[in-house]
Protein backbone atom coordinates (compact mmCIF):
# COMPACT_ATOMS: atom_id res chain seq x y z
CA UNK A 1 0.00 0.00 0.00
CA UNK A 2 1.43 3.36 -1.06
CA UNK A 3 2.29 5.97 1.55
CA UNK A 4 1.00 9.54 1.21
CA UNK A 5 4.38 11.29 1.57
CA UNK A 6 3.06 14.92 1.57
CA UNK A 7 0.56 14.03 4.28
CA UNK A 8 3.33 12.35 6.26
CA UNK A 9 5.43 15.52 5.97
CA UNK A 10 2.49 17.54 7.25
CA UNK A 11 2.34 15.21 10.24
CA UNK A 12 5.97 16.02 10.95
CA UNK A 13 5.13 19.74 10.88
CA UNK A 14 2.39 19.09 13.46
CA UNK A 15 4.89 17.14 15.60
CA UNK A 16 7.42 19.96 15.69
CA UNK A 17 4.65 22.51 16.23
CA UNK A 18 3.45 20.54 19.26
CA UNK A 19 7.03 20.40 20.55
CA UNK A 20 7.40 24.18 20.19
CA UNK A 21 4.11 24.79 22.03
CA UNK A 22 5.17 22.44 24.85
CA UNK A 23 8.45 24.32 25.22
CA UNK A 24 6.62 27.63 25.54
CA UNK A 25 4.16 26.07 28.03
CA UNK A 26 7.06 24.76 30.12
CA UNK A 27 8.63 28.21 30.20
CA UNK A 28 5.37 29.72 31.43
CA UNK A 29 5.11 27.07 34.14
CA UNK A 30 8.72 27.81 35.10
CA UNK A 31 7.83 31.47 35.54
CA UNK A 32 4.87 30.47 37.68
CA UNK A 33 7.10 28.23 39.79
CA UNK A 34 9.61 31.04 40.21
CA UNK A 35 6.93 33.47 41.41
CA UNK A 36 5.72 31.10 44.10
CA UNK A 37 7.14 31.44 47.56
CA UNK A 38 7.12 29.14 50.55
CA UNK A 39 4.29 29.89 52.97
CA UNK A 40 5.19 30.75 56.57
CA UNK A 41 4.99 27.95 59.18
CA UNK A 42 1.61 27.29 60.74
CA UNK A 43 0.72 29.97 63.27
CA UNK A 44 2.94 32.59 61.64
CA UNK A 45 1.34 32.92 58.22
CA UNK A 46 -1.44 35.28 57.33
CA UNK A 47 -4.56 33.73 58.87
CA UNK A 48 -6.53 33.70 55.63
CA UNK A 49 -3.89 32.12 53.41
CA UNK A 50 -3.39 28.62 54.85
CA UNK A 51 -7.05 27.63 55.38
CA UNK A 52 -7.89 28.60 51.82
CA UNK A 53 -5.02 26.54 50.49
CA UNK A 54 -5.81 23.50 52.62
CA UNK A 55 -9.43 23.59 51.61
CA UNK A 56 -8.45 23.59 47.96
CA UNK A 57 -6.52 20.37 48.36
CA UNK A 58 -9.43 18.27 49.51
CA UNK A 59 -9.03 14.78 50.90
CA UNK A 60 -9.15 11.27 49.55
CA UNK A 61 -12.28 9.24 49.33
CA UNK A 62 -12.70 6.80 52.24
CA UNK A 63 -11.54 3.25 51.86
CA UNK A 64 -8.76 3.86 49.33
CA UNK A 65 -6.08 1.20 49.61
CA UNK A 66 -2.60 2.33 50.56
CA UNK A 67 -3.50 6.06 50.77
CA UNK A 68 -1.29 8.22 52.93
CA UNK A 69 -3.34 10.64 55.07
CA UNK A 70 -3.23 14.24 53.94
CA UNK A 71 -0.65 16.46 55.56
CA UNK A 72 -2.54 19.69 56.29
CA UNK A 73 0.60 21.74 55.78
CA UNK A 74 1.90 19.92 52.72
CA UNK A 75 -0.95 19.65 50.20
CA UNK A 76 -1.01 23.34 49.35
CA UNK A 77 1.67 24.97 51.44
CA UNK A 78 2.60 27.59 48.87
CA UNK A 79 1.19 31.00 48.21
CA UNK A 80 2.05 33.15 45.20
CA UNK A 81 4.79 35.64 45.95
CA UNK A 82 2.64 38.38 44.50
CA UNK A 83 -0.45 37.43 46.52
CA UNK A 84 0.75 38.81 49.86
CA UNK A 85 -0.90 41.86 51.32
CA UNK A 86 -4.49 42.92 51.90
CA UNK A 87 -7.22 41.84 49.53
CA UNK A 88 -9.69 44.26 48.00
CA UNK A 89 -12.64 44.59 50.40
CA UNK A 90 -15.31 43.90 47.80
CA UNK A 91 -15.64 42.08 44.51
CA UNK A 92 -13.63 39.18 43.14
CA UNK A 93 -9.93 39.57 43.95
CA UNK A 94 -7.61 39.72 40.94
CA UNK A 95 -5.64 36.58 40.14
CA UNK A 96 -1.97 36.66 41.16
CA UNK A 97 0.53 37.03 38.35
CA UNK A 98 1.88 33.55 39.04
CA UNK A 99 -1.55 32.01 38.54
CA UNK A 100 -1.99 33.86 35.26
CA UNK A 101 1.28 32.43 33.94
CA UNK A 102 0.26 28.97 35.13
CA UNK A 103 -3.11 29.15 33.43
CA UNK A 104 -1.50 30.27 30.19
CA UNK A 105 0.87 27.34 30.49
CA UNK A 106 -2.04 24.93 30.89
CA UNK A 107 -3.84 26.44 27.91
CA UNK A 108 -0.77 26.01 25.74
CA UNK A 109 -0.36 22.44 26.99
CA UNK A 110 -3.90 21.67 25.85
CA UNK A 111 -3.13 23.28 22.47
CA UNK A 112 0.07 21.24 22.20
CA UNK A 113 -1.82 18.04 23.02
CA UNK A 114 -4.31 18.83 20.26
CA UNK A 115 -1.50 19.30 17.72
CA UNK A 116 0.17 16.17 19.07
CA UNK A 117 -2.99 14.09 18.58
CA UNK A 118 -3.50 15.53 15.10
CA UNK A 119 0.06 14.51 14.22
CA UNK A 120 -0.62 10.87 15.13
CA UNK A 121 -3.91 10.84 13.23
CA UNK A 122 -2.29 12.35 10.13
CA UNK A 123 0.65 9.94 10.37
CA UNK A 124 -1.70 6.98 10.61
CA UNK A 125 -3.74 8.12 7.62
CA UNK A 126 -0.59 8.75 5.58
CA UNK A 127 0.86 5.31 6.35
CA UNK A 128 -2.51 3.46 6.30
CA UNK A 129 -1.84 1.78 9.66
CA UNK A 130 -1.71 2.38 13.40
CA UNK A 131 0.74 5.26 13.93
CA UNK A 132 3.17 3.47 16.23
CA UNK A 133 5.08 1.14 13.96
CA UNK A 134 8.56 2.55 14.69
CA UNK A 135 10.42 4.32 17.48
CA UNK A 136 9.61 7.83 16.26
CA UNK A 137 5.90 7.14 16.28
CA UNK A 138 6.02 5.13 19.51
CA UNK A 139 7.77 7.95 21.39
CA UNK A 140 5.28 10.45 19.97
CA UNK A 141 2.37 8.31 21.19
CA UNK A 142 3.86 7.66 24.65
CA UNK A 143 4.56 11.34 25.28
CA UNK A 144 1.02 12.25 24.22
CA UNK A 145 -0.40 9.78 26.75
CA UNK A 146 1.89 11.26 29.41
CA UNK A 147 0.61 14.77 28.68
CA UNK A 148 -3.03 13.61 28.69
CA UNK A 149 -2.49 11.80 32.01
CA UNK A 150 -1.11 15.04 33.44
CA UNK A 151 -4.08 17.06 32.15
CA UNK A 152 -6.54 14.56 33.65
CA UNK A 153 -4.86 14.89 37.05
CA UNK A 154 -4.81 18.67 36.65
CA UNK A 155 -8.54 18.72 35.90
CA UNK A 156 -9.23 16.95 39.19
CA UNK A 157 -6.57 18.79 41.23
CA UNK A 158 -5.96 22.27 39.75
CA UNK A 159 -3.71 23.18 42.67
CA UNK A 160 -1.10 20.74 41.32
CA UNK A 161 -0.51 23.00 38.33
CA UNK A 162 2.93 23.85 39.73
CA UNK A 163 4.13 20.41 38.59
CA UNK A 164 3.76 21.44 34.95
CA UNK A 165 7.40 22.34 34.36
CA UNK A 166 8.58 18.97 35.69
CA UNK A 167 6.04 16.94 33.72
CA UNK A 168 6.72 18.72 30.44
CA UNK A 169 10.51 18.51 30.74
CA UNK A 170 10.79 14.73 30.04
CA UNK A 171 8.08 15.02 27.39
CA UNK A 172 10.09 17.68 25.57
CA UNK A 173 13.34 15.72 25.88
CA UNK A 174 11.75 12.54 24.54
CA UNK A 175 10.08 14.39 21.67
CA UNK A 176 13.37 16.09 20.80
CA UNK A 177 15.09 12.70 20.65
CA UNK A 178 12.17 11.29 18.67
CA UNK A 179 12.27 14.11 16.15
CA UNK A 180 16.04 13.95 15.65
CA UNK A 181 17.82 10.69 16.53
CA UNK A 182 14.78 8.43 16.14
CA UNK A 183 13.07 10.17 13.23
CA UNK A 184 11.73 7.95 10.45
CA UNK A 185 9.65 8.97 7.45
CA UNK A 186 6.18 7.52 7.10
CA UNK A 187 6.47 4.08 5.53
CA UNK A 188 4.86 0.63 5.66
CA UNK A 189 5.91 -1.54 8.59
CA UNK A 190 7.93 -4.71 8.18
CA UNK A 191 5.89 -7.84 7.34
CA UNK A 192 6.15 -9.23 10.89
CA UNK A 193 4.22 -6.21 12.20
CA UNK A 194 1.41 -6.37 9.65
CA UNK A 195 -1.09 -7.81 12.06
CA UNK A 196 -4.14 -6.64 13.97
CA UNK A 197 -2.10 -7.29 17.12
CA UNK A 198 -0.20 -4.09 16.36
CA UNK A 199 -3.34 -2.13 17.23
CA UNK A 200 -3.91 -4.21 20.39
CA UNK A 201 -0.58 -5.08 21.96
CA UNK A 202 1.31 -1.89 21.06
CA UNK A 203 -1.64 0.34 21.96
CA UNK A 204 -1.69 -1.15 25.46
CA UNK A 205 2.07 -0.68 25.72
CA UNK A 206 1.75 2.96 24.61
CA UNK A 207 -0.98 3.81 27.11
CA UNK A 208 0.68 2.10 30.07
CA UNK A 209 4.13 3.50 29.24
CA UNK A 210 2.81 7.07 29.05
CA UNK A 211 1.01 6.84 32.39
CA UNK A 212 4.00 5.14 34.05
CA UNK A 213 6.23 7.95 32.77
CA UNK A 214 4.03 10.45 34.59
CA UNK A 215 4.02 8.25 37.71
CA UNK A 216 7.82 8.01 37.60
CA UNK A 217 8.16 11.80 37.49
CA UNK A 218 5.82 12.10 40.48
CA UNK A 219 7.89 9.57 42.46
CA UNK A 220 11.15 11.39 41.67
CA UNK A 221 9.61 14.68 42.86
CA UNK A 222 8.29 12.91 45.96
CA UNK A 223 11.80 11.73 46.87
CA UNK A 224 13.16 15.25 46.36
CA UNK A 225 10.41 16.79 48.48
CA UNK A 226 10.91 14.17 51.22
CA UNK A 227 14.64 14.91 51.26
CA UNK A 228 13.87 18.60 51.68
CA UNK A 229 11.41 17.94 54.49
CA UNK A 230 13.99 15.89 56.38
CA UNK A 231 17.08 18.03 55.76
CA UNK A 232 15.84 21.47 54.76
CA UNK A 233 18.22 21.56 51.81
CA UNK A 234 17.37 22.17 48.15
CA UNK A 235 15.14 25.15 48.83
CA UNK A 236 13.51 24.97 45.39
CA UNK A 237 11.85 21.68 46.35
CA UNK A 238 9.88 23.54 49.01
CA UNK A 239 7.79 24.90 46.14
CA UNK A 240 6.63 21.40 45.23
CA UNK A 241 3.33 20.04 46.53
CA UNK A 242 3.48 18.14 49.79
CA UNK A 243 5.24 14.78 49.86
CA UNK A 244 2.02 12.94 50.73
CA UNK A 245 0.28 14.44 47.69
CA UNK A 246 3.08 13.47 45.29
CA UNK A 247 3.22 9.96 46.74
CA UNK A 248 -0.52 9.56 46.29
CA UNK A 249 -0.46 10.82 42.68
CA UNK A 250 2.34 8.40 41.78
CA UNK A 251 0.57 5.47 43.43
CA UNK A 252 -2.76 6.07 41.75
CA UNK A 253 -1.20 6.57 38.31
CA UNK A 254 0.76 3.34 38.67
CA UNK A 255 -2.33 1.49 39.91
CA UNK A 256 -4.16 2.56 36.74
CA UNK A 257 -1.29 1.71 34.38
CA UNK A 258 -0.26 -1.64 35.86
CA UNK A 259 -3.28 -3.66 34.61
CA UNK A 260 -2.82 -2.14 31.16
CA UNK A 261 0.86 -3.09 31.17
CA UNK A 262 -0.13 -6.60 32.27
CA UNK A 263 -2.51 -6.79 29.31
CA UNK A 264 0.30 -5.61 27.01
CA UNK A 265 2.61 -8.38 28.24
CA UNK A 266 -0.09 -11.04 27.83
CA UNK A 267 -1.12 -9.93 24.34
CA UNK A 268 2.54 -9.75 23.37
CA UNK A 269 2.92 -13.41 24.30
CA UNK A 270 -0.16 -14.32 22.26
CA UNK A 271 1.16 -12.40 19.26
CA UNK A 272 4.55 -14.11 19.65
CA UNK A 273 2.88 -17.52 19.45
CA UNK A 274 1.07 -16.50 16.26
CA UNK A 275 4.20 -14.99 14.68
CA UNK A 276 7.02 -17.22 15.92
CA UNK A 277 5.29 -20.36 17.19
CA UNK A 278 6.03 -19.85 20.89
CA UNK A 279 4.51 -17.75 23.64
CA UNK A 280 7.74 -16.86 25.36
CA UNK A 281 11.35 -17.16 24.27
CA UNK A 282 13.19 -14.82 26.69
CA UNK A 283 13.97 -12.39 23.90
CA UNK A 284 15.66 -9.24 25.34
CA UNK A 285 12.48 -7.22 24.86
CA UNK A 286 10.33 -9.89 26.51
CA UNK A 287 12.75 -10.27 29.39
CA UNK A 288 12.96 -6.54 30.10
CA UNK A 289 9.18 -6.14 29.86
CA UNK A 290 8.76 -8.94 32.40
CA UNK A 291 11.34 -7.37 34.73
CA UNK A 292 9.43 -4.07 34.55
CA UNK A 293 6.20 -5.92 35.36
CA UNK A 294 7.81 -7.53 38.43
CA UNK A 295 9.21 -4.19 39.63
CA UNK A 296 5.86 -2.43 39.35
CA UNK A 297 4.08 -5.33 41.05
CA UNK A 298 6.63 -4.99 43.84
CA UNK A 299 5.99 -1.25 44.06
CA UNK A 300 2.23 -1.66 44.41
CA UNK A 301 2.76 -4.30 47.08
CA UNK A 302 5.33 -2.19 48.91
CA UNK A 303 3.16 0.91 48.73
CA UNK A 304 0.40 -0.87 50.68
CA UNK A 305 2.72 -2.63 53.15
CA UNK A 306 3.55 -1.13 56.53
CA UNK A 307 7.23 -0.31 56.80
CA UNK A 308 7.65 0.15 53.06
CA UNK A 309 5.44 3.14 52.41
CA UNK A 310 7.23 6.34 51.66
CA UNK A 311 10.72 6.72 50.17
CA UNK A 312 11.40 2.96 49.97
CA UNK A 313 8.33 2.28 47.83
CA UNK A 314 8.92 5.42 45.76
CA UNK A 315 12.46 4.26 45.04
CA UNK A 316 11.05 1.01 43.67
CA UNK A 317 8.75 3.00 41.39
CA UNK A 318 11.72 5.02 40.13
CA UNK A 319 13.55 1.77 39.40
CA UNK A 320 10.54 0.65 37.36
CA UNK A 321 10.66 3.93 35.44
CA UNK A 322 14.38 3.34 34.77
CA UNK A 323 13.70 -0.20 33.52
CA UNK A 324 10.97 1.09 31.18
CA UNK A 325 13.38 3.73 29.82
CA UNK A 326 16.07 1.08 29.33
CA UNK A 327 13.53 -1.09 27.52
CA UNK A 328 12.46 1.78 25.30
CA UNK A 329 15.90 2.93 24.19
CA UNK A 330 18.72 0.47 24.84
CA UNK A 331 16.80 -2.75 24.08
CA UNK A 332 15.06 -1.32 21.02
CA UNK A 333 18.11 0.38 19.52
CA UNK A 334 21.27 -1.34 20.73
CA UNK A 335 20.32 -4.95 21.48
CA UNK A 336 19.55 -7.24 18.55
CA UNK A 337 16.54 -9.49 18.93
CA UNK A 338 13.24 -10.52 17.43
CA UNK A 339 11.76 -7.17 18.48
CA UNK A 340 14.30 -5.06 16.55
CA UNK A 341 11.73 -2.95 14.73
CA UNK A 342 12.90 0.53 15.72
CA UNK A 343 12.79 1.64 12.09
CA UNK A 344 16.22 3.26 12.28
CA UNK A 345 18.43 3.07 9.29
Amino acid sequence: MNVDAPLGDFGDVLFYSALAVYILAMLLHAVEHGLLRRAEPAGEAAPAAVPAAVGAGGSDEPGAVGVVPDDPASDDDLVPADAAGPRPPAGRPPRPTSERFGRMGVSLTVLGAGLHLAMLVVRGVAAHRAPWGNMYEFVAAVTLVGVVAWLVVLFRRPELRRLGVFVLLPVILLMFLGGTVLYTQAAPVVPALRSYWLAIHVTAAVISSGILMFAGVASVLYLLRSAHDSSGRMAWTAKLPGAAVLDRVAYRATAVAFPIWTFAVITGAIWAEAAWGRYWGWDPKETTAFIAWVVYAGYLHARSTAGWRGPKAAAVNVVGFAVMSFNLFFVNIVVTGLHSYAGLG
